[in-house]
């Protein structure tokens, strides 16, 4: 059965954990980790190198299995869910926008984006891929390949991929980290703009305090746990365990 979930919730983890195994013996990355998050609200996850948030967001995304307690997202329990069937889910309801673009060297802005379309089996899939460049002002870079965009161009058309199918969750992490300030504000702006314009639930892990002010909601993390006294508006069922 799934986890219980806040009526409005569209992302629910309950007691989730992460431990991996390395050379010196398991390492735990994640300490049951609770909350929800509510459709349609933008969340930011913060907190000091090493503290979680990249690993709680690719949780969140079913790009890594929790080894511990349940991760719901849209009704569905992701830790019940095999490889195949995450990935699925992900293509139909889930865009993610990494810190590195991530983009196929060997295809142009247009055929990068219309990439998940395609997969999805999507007639429209070049129309709809058009209209997203279009939505992060790139009509007119849409038959160049990767190499010969900037930094900030590269981000967009990341961007355009990962909202063209109209995701009811968006996930990004870090997505500003390559790019200088100026440019990375303008990718921010479009990514709030795409968010409410689509009405998407946006999670962002994020280093810069600037841009968590702009969220909904912002969980902090200190060593794999929420910490309990710089969390606003999201339920947790744990204790302050903030590390000294």
């Amino acid at each position: 059965m799934p986890a219980p979930t806040s009526d409005d919730a569209i992302l629910s983890l309950q007691n989730a954990s992460l431990s991996l195994n390395g050379n010196t013996g398991t390492v735990d990355i994640l300490r049951g980790i609770s909350l929800d998050v509510p459709a349609g609200q933008t969340l930011g996850l913060v907190g000091p190198s090493g503290s979680g948030k990249s690993s709680l967001l690719m949780v969140m995304g079913g790009l890594e299995q929790a080894t511990g307690g349940t991760v719901t997202a849209l009704g569905h329990d992701l830790t019940a869910m095999s490889e195949d069937q995450l990935a699925r889910f992900r293509r139909d309801h889930m865009g993610v926008v990494f810190q590195s673009f991530h983009l196929i060297p060997t295809m142009t802005a247009l055929e990068n984006v219309a990439t998940p379309l395609e997969l999805a089996h999507d007639p429209d899939a070049f129309s709809k891929a058009q209209d997203a460049l279009a939505a992060v002002g790139l009509s007119h870079r849409e038959g160049h390949f990767p190499a010969q965009l900037s930094g900030g161009e590269q981000q967009r058309v990341a961007l355009a991929r990962a909202t063209a199918p109209r995701p009811k969750i968006l996930l990004a992490d870090e997505p500003t980290g390559n790019l200088d300030g100026t440019t990375g504000a303008t990718i921010m702006d479009l990514l709030f703009d795409l968010q409410e314009r689509h009405g998407s639930t946006l999670v962002i892990v994020t280093h810069a305090p600037e841009l968590a002010a702009r969220c909904d909601q912002v969980v902090h993390l200190r060593d794999g746990r929420i910490d309990g006294p710089e969390t606003t508006g999201l339920p947790s069922d744990q204790p302050s365990e903030a590390a000294e």
